[in-house]
C-alpha cells in the first residue's frame, strides 16, 4: 500500500536534477553546521543546557507565562491569550479592524502558517504581505513553505526570475541573484512604507523582561515594525524562556544549527510600543498544553524551529518538503503532525530511515527518531499499519522463531544470487525499485563461527 508521502516523493524524484540539487544544498548546510559546532568546545554542554532549560520552562509554564504577561504589561504592551488557532486569528483581525487596517505586513511566522492566518485575513479584505524574501516568493507563487527556515529552498533562481518578470517587471531572462534581490527590495520597500500595521513571529519570549526576541538575516522584521504605529507579535507558549541568561544559550545554538552561521544578522528585542503607538502580544496554546501531558512526546516542545533535523534527514533531502502532508515537514513535522491528528498525518511516519541523525543534531536534544519509532509501534492500533509490511513482519517472525526453518532459509538464500532478474525485481519487491539488492553470502555467520572462520 503506497502512502501519500511515498507517492508525493516519487513525483518529486522524477526531476532527478532538481532532486539532486535539493539533496546537495541541504547537506551543504548540514556540513556548515558541523564545522561551526566543532569550533565550540562546550557545544555538547550547550545542548544539554538547552534541553534542560526547555524542559524546565515547559514544566513551569503556569509561572513563566504569568510572569511574562506582568512584565509585558508593565512595558506598555497589550497581552492576549488564545486557546486555539481560530481564537488567535480572530484576535489579530479584531485588533486590525479596530484600527481600520487594510494593508498589513508581517515577517516569517510558522505559527501563522499553523493557524492559517493569511487566508483568514485575506477573506476579510485585508492585504497581507510577507516580508521575508523566501516567503514573499512563495506568496506570489501561491505556494506553502517547504522548509521552516529556508522556505523557498526548492525554488531555483530561474523560476524566481520568471516570477519577478511577471510581478515586478524585471528584465526578461535576468536570473542574477543580486539583481533579483534588489528588485524584491525595491518592491517590498513600498509595502513597508504603506503598511498600516506590522506583525512579527517570535523565536524566544523572555519571562523576566516581558520582551519578544526575533531572529532574522534580512532585517525584514525591523523594517516592518519601524514605520507603522501598530505592532503585533504572536508566539506559541513553548517559546518562553526564563531570563536573558537562558536566552543566551539558544542564541548560540540557533543560527549555527539552522544555517551554519555564528549568529543571525539581526537579533531584535521588542519590549515597548513606539511613541504614540500600540504593541500587542498574543500567547497561543493550540494544543501545546495537551502535549505537556504526553510523557513519551513532551520533548517535542523543546524544538526551537532551527530546521537542523531537515537538513540532515536523508528522506527529507531526497523527497522534498511537499511530500509531507503536515505543514511542517521532516522529522519534527512527523512528530508534530502525529501529536496534532494521528489519523490524518500517519502517512508521514514511514518517511523515516530511523538513522537517528535528526536526534544527533538537534540543538535542544529533541528525541525525534525515538518518538517516530514509538509512533510506528502504534500504527496498527490506529488501523494505519501497512498491510504488506505486516505480512512481511509476520513471515519473519514465523521463520526466526523456528531455528530449523531459519537455518534452512539461510542455506538456500544464496540461490537467489543466480535467479533470473525478473523473478527478483518485480512489483512484489518494493525495496528493489530503484535499488540493487545485496547478494547473499555463500556462508552464513553461524557456519563461519562454527568452522572457526570468525575470530
Amino acid at each position: 500500500m503506497s502512502t501519500k508521502h511515498s507517492k508525493a516523493a516519487a513525483e518529486f524524484l522524477k526531476n532527478k536534477k532538481q532532486a539532486a540539487w535539493h539533496d546537495e544544498t541541504l547537506w551543504l548546510v548540514r556540513e556548515k553546521r558541523d564545522k561551526l559546532s566543532k569550533e565550540i568546545p562546550e557545544w555538547e554542554e550547550l545542548r544539554d543546557m538547552a534541553c534542560a532549560t526547555k524542559l524546565y520552562s515547559n514544566s513551569h509554564l503556569d509561572e513563566l507565562l504569568v510572569e511574562f504577561e506582568a512584565n509585558a504589561q508593565a512595558n506598555g504592551a497589550h497581552v492576549h491569550w488564545a486557546k486555539d488557532g481560530e481564537e488567535y486569528c480572530n484576535i489579530v483581525y479584531r485588533i486590525l479592524e479596530q484600527h481600520g487596517v487594510r494593508h498589513f505586513i508581517k515577517s516569517k511566522s510558522m505559527l501563522a502558517e499553523e493557524c492559517e492566518l493569511n487566508p483568514f485575513l485575506e477573506s476579510k479584505g485585508i492585504e497581507v504581505v510577507e516580508s521575508d524574501l523566501g516567503e514573499r516568493i512563495l506568496q506570489l507563487m501561491h505556494l506553502k513553505p517547504s522548509h521552516i527556515v529556508l522556505p523557498a529552498i526548492h525554488i531555483k533562481r530561474e523560476q524566481v526570475g520568471k516570477l519577478f518578470e511577471k510581478e515586478m517587471g524585471t528584465e526578461k531572462g535576468n536570473f542574477d541573484p543580486t539583481y533579483l534581490t534588489h528588485a524584491a527590495r525595491k518592491n517590498l520597500r513600498q509595502k513597508f512604507i504603506h503598511a498600516e500595521a506590522a506583525m512579527t513571529g517570535c523565536n524566544f519570549a523572555v519571562a523576566s523582561t516581558g520582551e519578544v526576541v526575533v531572529c532574522t538575516n534580512e532585517g525584514n522584521a525591523d523594517m516592518g515594525v519601524s514605520q507603522p504605529k501598530l505592532q503585533i507579535a504572536a508566539f506559541g507558549i513553548e517559546k518562553i524562556v526564563p531570563d536573558r541568561k537562558s536566552l543566551s544559550i539558544f542564541t548560540r545554538l540557533l543560527a549555527r544549527s539552522a544555517t551554519g552561521q555564528p549568529i543571525t544578522t539581526y537579533t531584535s528585542h521588542y519590549r515597548k510600543p513606539r511613541a504614540g503607538g500600540e504593541f500587542h502580544i498574543i500567547l497561543v496554546d493550540n494544543g501545546r498544553s495537551k502535549i505537556l501531558a504526553d510523557q513519551n512526546h513532551i520533548k517535542a516542545l523543546n524544538c526551537i524551529r532551527c530546521g537542523a533535523c531537515m537538513n540532515t534527514c536523508p528522506v527529507y533531502r531526497r523527497s522534498g518538503g511537499y511530500s509531507y502532508t503536515y505543514f511542517i515537514p521532516g522529522p519534527i513535522g512527523i512528530n508534530l503532525g502525529m501529536l496534532k491528528a494521528p489519523l490524518r498525518y500517519s502517512d508521514n511516519v514511514s518517511a523515516c530511515s530511523l538513522c537517528y541523525s535528526c536526534s544527533n543534531v538537534c540543538p535542544a536534544k529533541v528525541d525525534l527518531a525515538e518518538q517516530i519509532y514509538l509512533w510506528r509501534q502504534g500504527l496498527d492500533k490506529l488501523n494505519k499499519a501497512d498491510r504488506m509490511k505486516k505480512i512481511m513482519s509476520g513471515g519473519m517472525k514465523f521463520i526466526m522463531k523456528r531455528p530449523l526453518v531459519f537455518n534452512t532459509a539461510l542455506r538456500l538464500a544464496p540461490l537467489s544470487n543466480r535467479m533470473p532478474r525478473f523473478l527478483i525485481y518485480n512489483k512484489l519487491n518494493a525495496w528493489g525499485n530503484g535499488r540493487e539488492m545485496p547478494e547473499f553470502s555463500e556462508k552464513s555467520f553461524n557456519e563461519m563461527w562454527k568452522n572457526g572462520d570468525v575470530k
